[in-house]
């Protein structure tokens, strides 16, 4: 399973660990992705996402059908 975002687009990001002495060495920076299903009621049918927190945060807020409807528009989501 990769660690992208299915609405979002979130994914892994690259950079260095840096020490003391300045030395510095690659190192990657892993998405906080989560599995979650979630009930579409225009639909009437469950649908399981791998998300970002941040993206199941603007979910809590502005709810499934929103989030989703937004997503499409932008063409991150096709389903």
């Amino acid at each position: 399973m990769s660690k992208v975002c299915e609405i979002s687009g979130k994914r892994v990001m690259f950079g260095n660990n840096v020490s003391k002495a300045l030395n510095r060495t690659k190192r990657r920076f892993d998405a906080n992705i989560i599995k979650k299903r979630f009930f579409i009621p225009e639909e009437g049918r469950w649908i399981t996402l791998s998300i970002s927190t941040a993206t199941l945060k603007t979910i809590n807020k502005k709810g499934i059908s929103a989030v989703l409807k937004e997503a499409r528009d932008k063409g991150n989501f096709k389903s």
